[in-house]
């Protein structure tokens, strides 16, 4: 006896509708953020609040930066600078969504990352947030340091900071920085220049 074939609907997804989806992830992402360290800013109070923030950001990028380390060493690569985007699990996505859009400059010899329209900037600036919010952006240096703790992605501008868009540099990390990052409860946020 012969069954009847069934014919399965598929969905059209387009550009469009991928790049909502991404904005409204982001988003998310920007006020679960936001809502968490404001919530441990006004119950510990802020010193106590920013060491916890501190620690939850280096765990957080920590994670990213050691899956992406394994991931470009199984691909039979070296964990440095010019292969981190060879890493797949937690890669930024390529189209807008999550910004407007991104370029790289050479500026004296030296690769900057531009993104402008960061969503995740925009939601804190709704909500008049931007310090706060801009404590999320401390991962990127934290992933790059334990992708390889001899570098950093570090933020030379950001939107939450007030400028016009964000702007990314690799650095080589200096000896204190990198004791001051792998230390348990050192400020590492000045890493981030």
């Amino acid at each position: 006896m012969k069954k009847k074939s069934e014919k399965k609907e598929v969905d059209i997804v387009t550009i469009n509708d991928v790049e909502k989806a991404l904005q409204s992830t982001s988003r998310r992402i920007a006020l679960i953020h936001m809502a968490y360290a404001k919530v441990i800013i006004e119950e510990l109070g802020d010193e106590k609040g920013m060491r916890l923030i501190s620690k939850a950001i280096k765990n957080y990028g920590v994670r990213i930066g050691e899956k992406t380390k394994e991931e470009v060493i199984m691909k039979g690569l070296q964990a440095i600078p010019e292969n981190f985007s060879k890493g797949e699990s937690y890669a930024i996505p390529t189209m807008p969504g999550m910004y407007g859009r991104r370029e790289t400059v050479e500026e004296k010899g030296f690769k900057k990352n531009r993104t402008y329209g960061c969503v995740l900037a925009q939601v804190w600036k709704e909500y008049g947030e931007e310090k706060l919010g801009r404590l999320y952006c401390y991962m990127d240096v934290a992933k790059y340091i334990a992708y390889n703790p001899n570098y950093k992605y570090a933020h030379i501008k950001a939107i939450p900071d007030g400028d016009e868009y964000c702007e990314l540099e690799v650095k080589s990390t200096t000896e204190q920085e990198r004791e001051d990052f792998f230390a348990e409860d050192k400020d590492w946020f000045y890493i981030d220049k």
